[in-house]
């Protein structure tokens, strides 16, 4: 290629020209995992860093616009397992999983992807140190807003739908990144495996449970056996929200933006974000989307036990911080493993979807099982 040419190049393929002629010449051999953790933090991913049951650590790959703080995938010397660590919030997610999957570094068409980190947990449905595995992820901060001071008499909430007059309605604007819904086959495979996994527990964090046994609808937060695996829904919002009114009307949103479907559980900042990126990679080809696994640990109570105020809560100790970082890896490695032990039977032809997979349009091709249904007639967009 002559330089006139190499400079009449478009700006973007130019961009992936220049690192692939680079990963060539340093020896950086492009990476296709069979598995990718997602990580959101520094905890969350040293929880998978040392451990005997795989070195994510034995390859450090450098890929140009991930985090400054976490600029490297690491993985295993044979590459089948990966980690990478994102950043936290919606905007950190979404840029750094929409890099990974369109770097000529990585070849994520075949791979799973375990979205592992920790969460809130509402104590109605798990308690702190459970490990939690969703179908649904719904982005609750994608609403109107009014101050809880300001609202009308008959409203529950400052908060409610797009496009809506009040809480309770289904939202008459929608963006299109308000609910995602993932492969429910192989939550089901992922919850069975995890299942296997010994959890940990402190004693800091019972006592911090023993405080909601006076409430009956939060007999789940003070199980005596403690954290378990439990099948429940996700919500996004970058806000950090604590207290039981705030609890019930995302409990409520999660509600309404799926038809009923969703079980309100667990409360983090990036999973729709994460999922959108992911979202736009299987519309080019780049990944199957039926090939995610959401998996969040409880770490805190997204409300506060009776005789406490939300504020007491949410400044409050945080117990269920170690377990949780704990039983990311303890359930997380069997995931993992069940994927590898079972990749030539099984995952490497793809676990077949028993629901619709996609998000809230129906983007992918199919009906949504939720919300208004496919924008697309139920065809993949052109």
């Amino acid at each position: 290629m002559n330089l006139s040419t190499f400079l009449r190049l478009p700006l973007l393929p130019l961009l992936f020209l220049c690192l692939i002629v680079e990963a060539a010449s340093t020896g950086r051999a492009m990476i296709s995992p069979r598995v990718m953790i997602i990580s959101m933090f520094t905890s969350e991913a040293e929880a998978w860093y040392t451990i005997p049951e795989f070195n994510v650590l034995a390859r450090n790959i450098t890929v140009p616009g991930l985090p400054r703080q976490f600029p490297q995938v690491h993985c295993t010397q044979d590459g089948t397992i990966c980690q990478v660590t994102i950043g936290e919030g919606e905007i950190n997610a979404a840029v750094s999983i929409s890099t990974l999957v369109y770097s000529p570094l990585t070849n994520l068409t075949s791979t799973y992807f375990l979205i592992a980190g920790i969460a809130g947990v509402s104590p109605k449905i798990a308690t702190i140190g459970s490990v939690t595995f969703a179908r649904f992820a719904v982005q609750v901060g994608m609403q109107y807003e009014v101050d809880a001071r300001e609202i009308p008499a008959n409203f529950s909430s400052g908060y409610f739908p797009q496009g809506s007059e009040g809480p309770g309605q289904f939202p008459g604007t929608l963006y299109g990144t308000e609910v995602y819904e993932v492969n429910e086959a192989l939550r089901k495979l992922a919850f069975d495996a995890a299942r296997k996994g010994k959890l940990n527990d402190t004693a800091a964090a019972i006592q911090l449970r023993a405080r909601y046994a006076k409430s009956p609808e939060f007999a789940a937060a003070n199980k005596v056996s403690g954290p378990s695996v439990v099948l429940c829904d996700t919500a996004t919002s970058d806000t950090f929200w604590d207290g039981r009114l705030l609890g019930e009307a995302f409990e409520n949103t999660t509600r309404i933006f799926t038809n009923g479907t969703a079980v309100y559980c667990t409360t983090q900042q990036e999973d729709n974000a994460t999922l959108e990126a992911l979202m736009r990679g299987a519309m080019v080809k780049l990944l199957d989307f039926s090939r995610i696994i959401i998996m969040r640990s409880a770490s805190d109570f997204d409300r506060q036990p009776i005789g406490e105020t939300a504020v007491q809560q949410l400044l409050g100790p945080t117990p269920g911080f170690e377990p949780s970082i704990a039983n990311l890896r303890f359930a997380g490695v069997e995931v993992v493993q069940m994927i590898l032990r079972g990749w030539e039977t099984t995952f490497e032809r793809g676990v077949k979807p028993s629901n619709y997979v996609g998000d809230i349009l129906g983007s992918l091709g199919g009906n949504p099982d939720f919300g208004p249904g496919s924008i697309f007639g139920g065809k993949p967009p052109r």
